[in-house]
C-alpha cells in the first residue's frame, strides 16, 4: 500500500511537471559586420525573429569608439550590428545565411563605395559554438561560387562593442532612402 501511494505522488509529480510549459528560450546575440552598418542594420531588424539591432563599433584596438575616430579607418574597428533574436524562431546558422545574402562578402575591407578596414566584412562571435557554425557557414558559401571571387569573411572573437551615436541607430527607419550598398541577393544558402 505504501509504495503504491508513493508511487502515485511520484507519477502525479511527474506528469504535473511534463505538463507545464518550460522556461523561456533567452534570446541570443549575433555581431556581423558588412560595410555601413546602415544598411545591414535596416535588412537584420526585419527578420522575423530578430527581436532587436544596434549599430556599433567592434574589433578595434583603441577605447572608447566613436564614430570620427573610426571613420578615419585607423582605430581597427568595424561598424558592425549587434543583432538580438529569438533562437526558438530563427537559428544564428540562419542570421548568417542571411547575413551573406545582403552584402558581397568577397571585398577586402570595401563594401559598394565605401572603402577602408571599418567597412570590412566580419562576424564576432561570442562562443566556441558560434565559431563553428561560421566557419561551417562561410566554407558552405565559398563553396557555393555564387559569388565571383573568394569569401574573405573574418571570423573573430567578439570584444568590446561600444554603441554607435543615436544619430546612427535605425538610420534607414528615421530617413527612408537614405545611403545604403545593402539588399537580398536571390541566393539561398541555407537549408
Amino acid at each position: 500500500m505504501f509504495f503504491a501511494r508513493a508511487f502515485l505522488i511520484v507519477l502525479a509529480v511527474f506528469v504535473s511537471a511534463a505538463a507545464k510549459p518550460g522556461p523561456e528560450v533567452p534570446p541570443d546575440v549575433a555581431f556581423v559586420a558588412g560595410g555601413c552598418f546602415w544598411g545591414v542594420e535596416d535588412l537584420m531588424r526585419k527578420l522575423p525573429g530578430v527581436k532587436e539591432t544596434e549599430t556599433g563599433y567592434t574589433g578595434g584596438f583603441v577605447p572608447g569608439a566613436t564614430y570620427d575616430k573610426v571613420k578615419k579607418g585607423n582605430t581597427g574597428h568595424a561598424e558592425a550590428v549587434r543583432i538580438v533574436f529569438d533562437p526558438a524562431k530563427i537559428s544564428y546558422e540562419e542570421i548568417l545565411n542571411y547575413f551573406f545574402r545582403i552584402h558581397d562578402p568577397t571585398t577586402l575591407n570595401r563594401q559598394g563605395n565605401d572603402i577602408g578596414t571599418q567597412y570590412r566584412s566580419a562576424i564576432f562571435y561570442l562562443s566556441d559554438t558560434q565559431k563553428k557554425i561560421a566557419e561551417k557557414v562561410r566554407a558552405k558559401v565559398d563553396a557555393t561560387g555564387l559569388w565571383k571571387g573568394k569569401v574573405v569573411t573574418e571570423i573573430v572573437p567578439a570584444g568590446d562593442f561600444f554603441r554607435a551615436e543615436e544619430f546612427h541607430q535605425k538610420y534607414l527607419q528615421k530617413n527612408p532612402g537614405g545611403y545604403t550598398c545593402h539588399y537580398e541577393r536571390p541566393f539561398i544558402f541555407g537549408k
